[in-house]
């Protein structure tokens, strides 16, 4: 079956323990509450033995993973079994191997495989027969609009009361950072005393956790962001930042996205050279999606040329206006259609 990472972990207490589930998706706190919601069902049902593998290369030896299976239990009658698969594709011999452990789950194993990158070119027929054993949980990414929806559902879990024009404020507090917002709602819990939240309240008690900071707008525009990339400039205009001071940061992400470009156009490993450049999966979501919105490499080296030019408009060195010049690179970056700006009056 398919299930949302909330169902999963609200219907986990009441549901004995499926033979496998598979927990995926960008959204990392999703991802890792549903998972927990597992294993603590795993303890209520007496599995006090977990093994966890680690495939996170070529390397890794899925004969072990499968041997492992077999092997009898050595502390309980059942084990919990955790296959971490960062990429999401466990690749020909992985996916037999697990599609092999759903058409005969053993008795005396649980196996819980999380990921944390999923799209349709990682559904395959192992993933189906994950879904068909035990339970399948996509942790997508949550929308803009959908924020708030979750915000308010999360507010309701602790037990908390909003207007929502307070739910609201807390959505652009956070700025789509659902860690940020999990935290402050546990801390509302704690110092609401039961009152229903309105803007005031909300304001009083929750720390501003939208710092506006260059990696964060970097992030934005890569994420495709324009609108949280407009409100972003303007914060860091407001608090006195100067151009010159965002424009190092940004030319480095820019020619390095540019050399991504390159390895993604001539067939290469994009996954393996993020890391080689010090990219971790964390980190790798915007990169993806920026090379998806912008795949030519020429595109990202007029980029560089763009940023370039209002670093030297910042210094002095150059006519223009470097806040608005700078506006429109990273709305270029984050919106395909807007890279026309860029002809408006940048140079």
């Amino acid at each position: 079956m398919e299930l949302r990472p909330e169902q999963l972990a609200s219907q986990a207490g009441a549901q004995p323990l499926a033979p496998v589930y598979l927990i995926a998706g960008p959204e990392l706190l999703r991802v890792l509450e549903a998972a927990d919601a597992v294993r603590a069902k795993a303890r209520a049902e007496g599995i006090g033995e977990r093994e966890v593998f680690d495939a996170d290369g070529r390397d890794f030896d899925w004969g072990q993973l499968a041997s492992s299976f077999n092997a009898p239990s050595l502390f309980s009658a059942r084990r919990l079994v955790e296959l971490r698969l960062p990429g999401g594709k466990p690749g020909k011999e992985g996916a037999e191997v697990i599609s092999a452990f759903c058409a005969q789950p053993p008795a005396d194993v649980v196996l819980l495989i999380t990921a944390g990158e999923w799209s349709k070119s990682h559904h395959g027929k192992w993933a189906d027969a994950v879904a068909r054993a035990g339970v399948l949980s996509v942790a997508w990414a949550i929308k803009p609009h959908e924020l708030g929806d979750w915000i308010e559902r999360r507010l309701r879990s602790r037990g908390l009361r909003a207007e929502p024009a307070a739910v609201q404020r807390l959505s652009e507090r956070v700025e789509g950072n659902l860690l940020a917002a999990a935290q402050e709602i546990d801390k509302l819990a704690l110092l609401a005393e039961g009152q229903t939240l309105d803007v005031a309240k909300m304001e009083a008690l929750v720390a501003d956790a939208a710092r506006y900071d260059v990696f964060r707008l970097v992030e934005a525009a890569f994420s495709g962001q324009p609108q949280a990339v407009v409100r972003m400039l303007a914060g860091l205009r407001a608090e006195g930042e100067a151009v010159a001071a965002l424009t190092p940061i940004l030319i480095r992400e820019l020619l390095l996205t540019a050399g991504l470009a390159r390895v993604q156009a001539g067939g290469g490993n994009l996954a393996g050279e993020m890391k080689a450049r010090g990219i971790w999966e964390s980190r790798q979501a915007p990169f993806k999606r920026a090379l998806q919105r912008h795949p030519a490499a020429q595109r990202w080296e007029r980029f560089v040329a763009e940023a370039g030019q209002v670093d030297r408009m910042a210094k002095g060195r150059a006519d223009g206006d470097p806040w608005l010049a700078l506006e429109r690179l990273l709305l270029a970056v984050a919106e395909a259609q807007a890279v026309r700006l860029l002809a408006r009056g940048t140079r």
